[in-house]
């Protein structure tokens, strides 16, 4: 990796209108988030923070009884939780097969680095990197799979588990041999690579269920930088958040809150991300995971069961039973920022743009809303392609461009100027402006008539050029296949490279030091799309 550049997010085509102008300090999204992702924000982050109740206690208690097996820099992060001089920066993210795509990786080394920079700047206090596992969600088909040589490895739904439904941390990872099977041939004779999936599948094999599995190998990627790995699927944890959960369920509080400052947002033409429901909290067992819902006759059933509450027994049921209770993607932001000292979430554009729904929610709940701040993203040039770029006299900026139009451009530079009719347009309205004049003497009416075959001139010369371009194309067509080839490469399914591809390829070939190298220029506040070109 020996050539590192940026683009600015607006450049890529990729990021939102809503998260560029969030990036670049908009005043008019002022409303919709607490304060601004820059180092001088953290000192009245801190401060507000201090001023809230944790339950450092138990938050240090849980924590030490799952990570166990973690590196003893991630125990001692841990440990530090219960000084009130210690807080968080905090990222999330589903259980993915093996990490799922590469901006898991860039993620949690956007939220590690952002905690080394707040410690340089404010050594005062410590600053702990969290990866939240969002091991209650359930939606299997997002997460059962993952592009690595450029083949699409599934986990199937009937060999994983019965019930489509059941949260992801319970998965049993035992019926993952088919999927390892099929990855050791994808490698081939590959020494290092077989070497790797041994590995993986010991950790995953070796584990009781997936959230167990992943918090193993986030551990083996992360653990020397002292990331703890958090699952909030904790009894005593959810008992401390069962007051928000029970206002949510039996008053309502929170969807009108968040329609609010969706319709707010809808005003400066920006879109809903979420749905907010009149009950935002799931029931949760070991099989299943499903919503609740109000009926008319004022009972709770539960979602595509036979179960049913009354109100009191609900309650009841949350009193004695808070592990069976799980928010959804809009309390979920809640519960993390309750239960953790948390100062910044570290997300994607999406995750940022639904976090700005949420300020109105948080600020009903007095609960500090933390600094947002955007991920890095990173597209990795190989040097093979890197080379086929250079050749083409082309730049990878140049390949964040649709690829017709790129293609269009492209042969467009490469065309003779026999092929450009600009000056002969020029010409040609000229011409027929002093025919129309010398008519319009005679007789004003031929004027539309003159005009008339002034556009089928044009015409004409537009088509000259269009076919000149398609013969520039076939002249260059074996540029133009190396260029959709490239892009393809690149942007695999027109989107971006770390949306895509998972980290073992590059991981394989480079070990730890891919780790430590993304990790040297993962740069919290540098605001801009990075680029690692060989």
């Amino acid at each position: 990796m020996s050539k590192v550049h940026s683009i600015n997010y607006s450049d890529t085509g990729f990021f939102s209108e809503q998260i560029v102008r969030y990036v670049k300090g908009d005043a008019a999204l002022k409303p919709f988030y607490n304060l601004a992702p820059v180092m001088e924000s953290f000192a009245k982050a801190i401060d507000l923070k201090a001023k809230e109740n944790c339950n450092r206690e138990l938050l240090v208690t849980v924590l030490l009884e799952q990570n166990k097996q973690c590196h003893a820099n991630s125990i001692n992060n841990i440990k530090s939780l219960g000084d009130k001089n210690t807080f968080t920066v905090c990222t999330g993210h589903q259980l993915c097969l093996f990490t799922g795509p590469l901006y898991f990786i860039y993620k949690i080394l956007s939220t590690i680095n952002l905690a080394e920079e707040l410690q340089q700047k404010y050594p005062d206090n410590k600053f702990v990197p969290v990866y939240w596992m969002a091991s209650e969600d359930h939606d299997f088909e997002e997460i059962n799979h993952i592009r690595v040589f450029g083949k699409i490895i599934s986990w199937s739904k009937e060999e994983a588990t019965a019930n489509e439904a059941t949260a992801a941390g319970k998965i049993k990872t035992k019926s993952l041999q088919k999927v390892f099977e099929e990855l050791s041939a994808l490698i081939g004779g590959d020494a290092k690579g077989q070497a790797f999936i041994s590995r993986l599948e010991a950790m995953y094999m070796g584990s009781e269920n997936l959230a167990e599995a992943t918090r193993s190998l986030v551990n083996e990627l992360f653990g020397t930088y002292g990331l703890v790995i958090m699952d909030a699927d904790d009894s005593r944890l959810k008992k401390e958040f069962a007051p928000i959960l029970s206002d949510d369920i039996f008053n309502n509080t929170n969807a009108d809150l968040v329609n609010d400052s969706i319709q707010k947002l809808s005003e400066q033409g920006i879109k809903a991300m979420v749905n907010p429901r009149s009950i935002n909290v799931f029931y949760l067992t070991e099989k299943f995971r499903q919503r609740i819902e109000k009926n008319k006759d004022g009972n709770f059933a539960i979602v595509n069961t036979n179960i049913v509450f009354t109100a009191e027994q609900l309650k009841n049921e949350l009193e004695q039973h808070p592990e069976r209770f799980s928010p959804n993607v809009v309390l979920r932001p809640l519960y993390q920022e309750k239960t953790l000292p948390n100062i910044a979430y570290v997300g994607g554009a999406g995750e940022l743009s639904y976090w700005m729904e949420y300020k109105k929610m948080f600020d009903r709940h007095n609960t500090f809303f933390p600094i947002l701040m955007l991920r890095n993203s990173i597209l990795f040039v190989d040097e093979a392609s890197s080379q086929k770029i250079k050749k083409l006299n082309l730049s990878v900026a140049d390949f964040f461009t649709e690829t017709e139009l790129l293609i269009k451009q492209y042969v467009a530079d490469l065309a003779s100027a026999n092929n450009n009719f600009e000056a002969e347009e020029q010409a040609l309205k000229k011409l027929y402006e002093n025919i129309s004049n010398k008519v319009a003497v005679v007789d004003i009416t031929l004027k539309a008539s003159v005009d008339a075959d002034l556009q089928k001139a044009l015409n004409g010369l537009k088509a000259m050029e269009q076919k000149l371009l398609r013969a520039e194309k076939q002249k260059h067509e074996t540029a133009i296949a190396q260029i959709k080839k490239l892009k393809e490469k690149l942007f695999p399914d027109n989107v971006l490279q770390e949306r895509a591809e998972n980290f073992m390829p590059y991981y394989i070939k480079n070990g730890s030091s891919y780790i430590e190298i993304l990790k040297e220029n993962c740069k919290p506040f540098d605001g801009k799309f990075i680029v690692f070109e060989q």
